[in-house]
């Protein structure tokens, strides 16, 4: 998960409308692939790492700094279901999303996919992440 964090901490600040988040993809203890939020907000943390570690994400653990999103404003598929989709066995999230692309809906989606999922790992190293971006959601409801 500290992986992720820093990985998230490269773009912090540069991924306006969406916050910055870290996603790693490990397994059998080998990290297959990191990446952050691109500038800009698209595309996301897990669609890059999914991306970049093709086939072998099948039956990994990602570490991802906020929830991911179970919807997207663009209608295509969010972060959650292309994590079940590819397979990811375990999702361990640092930090809940409190977006109304998010907010459970992508622990819900993960979880009716047989994907196990654990929150709150190195949750008060995230956060500094998201403080900022939390404020203006929760006075303008965007996320």
């Amino acid at each position: 998960m500290r992986l992720a964090i820093a990985e998230a901490f490269l773009n912090h600040g540069k991924t306006l409308p969406n916050p910055s988040v870290g996603c790693v993809l490990v397994k059998d203890g080998v990290v297959l692939a990191a990446a952050a939020t691109a500038p800009g907000g698209r595309p996301h943390a897990e669609e890059q790492a999914l991306e970049a570690a093709g086939a072998a994400a099948r039956g990994s653990t990602a570490y991802v700094t906020l929830e991911p999103c179970g919807a997207r404003s663009s209608g295509s598929a969010g972060c959650a279901r292309r994590l079940a989709e590819a397979g990811v066995g375990r999702v361990v999230v640092a930090c809940e999303d409190p977006s109304p692309f998010a907010s459970g809906q992508g622990d819900a989606i993960l979880k009716a996919a047989g994907v196990s999922v654990e929150t709150g790992l190195l949750a008060a190293e995230a956060e500094p992440l998201y403080a900022e971006w939390r404020k203006g959601f929760a006075v303008s409801g965007n996320g």
